[in-house]
């Protein structure tokens, strides 16, 4: 049985998988319609993101038995033309829950520590200390939407800041612990001091945090989206940070995403990106919550064991 490696991943996938008995082959260069008529030979794909695995894909996969998506989200994949053909779809939130927990955490505290600013004046021989205080978590209430792998994991990582958590997923209930209080959108709203969120993409959570939500919070956020960049809209960042119902936002993604971001920084950029990069209100980076050097192992060994549970032979 032959696995397709269409993307690089850690070392342990490919090796896992041949200790399975599989023979792995590998293309990291062909497009998906140049692999389109060789997938006929294959019982197994392993992606990340490099192309869709759409129907017209799939439709070429005559004996694929599974795909392994080496990440959480799965947008990427037509489930349901795959599952109508008996092809097991698996992704590997176990493996990078922790690092996106931890990053959502981090940028929390950089920006509401001032220590981006903070660091760059320093550097730059300015000491400022009043203008640069900061505010503590202790006593906040942190908002969490999506309570699966990711949205736990970051209420693991506040464990110890003497926070409230509320935790709200319109699929996922009977979670309440002694640290989180599961709720509704609606009192999430009306409380929260953060508003984190950890929902995947889908056609519901386009746009989930638009103006319509941004007007029904009664108080300032700060906001940390570390799911999907089109699920939070990024006029309606920038509305709520003029209007200061946004204190701050920590964006590691963004719904410009799809376009090349080397041609966003040469030539024409929207406006709405423009006031994000130039705002000292904003944290960004480049959609590595979920990518450590420990995620990576982590996520390949993931797959190989959900692999192994097929039990295919």
């Amino acid at each position: 049985m032959k696995v397709l490696l269409a993307d690089t991943v850690h070392p342990e996938l490919p090796q896992g998988l041949q200790s399975l008995g599989f023979t792995v082959e590998e293309d990291y260069q062909s497009s998906a319609q140049e692999l389109a008529p060789k997938m006929d030979r294959y019982t197994g794909l392993i992606i990340r993101s490099r192309f869709p695995v759409d129907l017209d894909f799939i439709q070429n996969c005559t004996r694929l038995q599974f795909i392994g998506r080496v990440g959480a989200g799965m947008e990427n994949i037509d489930l349901e033309a795959a599952r109508s053909r008996g092809i097991a779809v698996l992704n590997a939130p176990e493996g990078n829950r922790n690092a996106v927990g931890e990053h959502a955490l981090g940028m929390l505290l950089m920006l509401m520590n001032n220590l981006r600013i903070a660091d760059a004046e320093v550097r730059s021989g300015i000491w400022k200390r009043e203008a640069n205080r900061g505010y503590e978590l202790e006593g906040k209430t942190v908002g969490i939407i999506g309570y699966g792998q990711m949205g736990s994991s970051f209420a693991e990582k506040l464990r110890g800041f003497d926070v409230r958590i509320l935790a709200y997923d319109k699929y996922h209930q009977g979670f309440e612990n002694e640290q989180v209080k599961e709720c509704s959108l609606e009192q999430l709203q009306r409380e929260a001091d953060v508003i984190s969120f950890h929902v995947p993409q889908t056609p519901e959570t386009i746009h989930y945090f638009d103006d319509d939500f941004l007007d029904r919070l009664l108080r300032p956020v700060y906001l940390i989206n570390t799911a999907r960049g089109k699920v939070v809209r990024t006029s309606t960042v920038v509305k709520g940070l003029k209007e200061e119902k946004i204190r701050g936002a920590c964006l590691d993604v963004l719904e410009y995403e799809k376009s090349s971001f080397e041609e966003f920084f040469t030539g024409d950029m929207p406006l709405d990106l423009q006031y994000l990069l130039a705002s000292d209100k904003v944290i960004l980076s480049p959609h590595i919550a979920g990518w450590s050097h420990e995620s990576n192992e982590k996520m390949a060994r993931t797959i190989v064991n959900k692999v192994a549970s097929l039990n295919l032979w």
